[in-house]
């Protein structure tokens, strides 16, 4: 399907103007990356436009959701992605698999939240945000498309399909991603390093968007962060014991992370009070990035 013909579908459904100007929930008003060569591991956090003479992720030059860097690729997708580096490297590819799955993960649990306009752009954005950069890179690694099952179901949010039915097409996004990741290009790193690297990036961005989500009473920010926390979460739990065989002190220091954003990111609801411990956030952030740095 050409794109074209996906954007008259889009348009149909009132998503066009949004996915062609990438004005959908929460990635058109947080941090910037930097166009630098990413290098092995996330880079501490910084609301403003990150010193890149730190240590940065394989995923993104920076922090935060979008990017502004080039396109295709030759440069950053809008979700910070480096296309080029997607190609070859593991890590860079799986942390673009997973910028989708957060968005996904934060659209379920907001729909099961009543809220139901941010679950919709939510299940839609990964599309212009990710995937459309990413096209090329899976059709290198054999990947068939599967953007439709995102359109379709913020389609089906719209519909007013029920909990049951949303949850259903989630769980086969969820299965596409995961069969996506599992064609990542081959690497002579473990199992554990790649997955350590995956989850510093998303832990980074959460980090990084719950001190966006305290500048502005907007929704959007913290539902990104809380996205970026869940998937984060969830491959920890996934891969723990791999991370934890390849990087004892890696995976320590990823589950205090985690638990600091967990106070951070209580439910999908933004809370009334914002009372996640930023200090307590960025140093534990950081910490993971020094305990993966090589």
């Amino acid at each position: 399907m050409t794109f074209e013909t996906k954007l008259k579908q889009w348009t149909t459904l009132g998503l066009g103007t949004v996915l062609m100007t990438g004005a959908l929930a929460g990635c058109s008003e947080s941090a910037t990356p930097s166009n630098e060569t990413p290098a092995e591991v996330a880079q501490p956090d910084s609301a403003e436009t990150p010193d890149t003479s730190a240590a940065e992720p394989a995923a993104v030059a920076g922090e935060g959701e979008s990017g502004m860097g080039g396109e295709g690729e030759g440069g950053e997708g809008e979700g910070g992605v480096s296309i080029e580096a997607a190609y070859t490297d593991p890590v860079v590819y799986k942390s673009a698999v997973a910028v989708a799955m957060a968005h996904v993960l934060a659209a379920r649990d907001a729909f099961a939240e009543g809220e139901k306009e941010a679950a919709a752009e939510m299940y839609a954005h990964p599309v212009s945000e990710v995937l459309f950069d990413m096209e090329p890179v899976f059709q290198a690694q054999g990947v068939a498309d599967f953007t439709d099952l995102f359109t379709d179901t913020s389609a089906a949010v719209f519909a007013d399909e029920s909990q049951d039915q949303i949850n259903a097409r989630t769980d086969a996004i969820l299965k596409a991603l995961d069969a996506a990741a599992a064609k990542a290009p081959a690497t002579d790193k473990s199992e554990g390093y790649v997955s350590a690297r995956v989850v510093a990036d998303q832990i980074n961005r959460a980090s990084a968007m719950y001190r966006a989500a305290l500048e502005t009473d907007r929704y959007e920010p913290y539902l990104d962060g809380y996205g970026f926390y869940q998937t984060a979460e969830k491959k920890f739990t996934e891969n723990e014991a791999a991370i934890k065989a390849d990087n004892a002190d890696g995976a320590a220091a990823i589950r205090k992370a985690l638990t600091a954003l967990s106070s951070a990111y209580p439910t999908a609801l933004r809370p009334d009070s914002m009372t996640g411990d930023t200090s307590a956030i960025s140093v534990a952030n950081s910490e993971v990035l020094l305990s993966l740095s090589e």
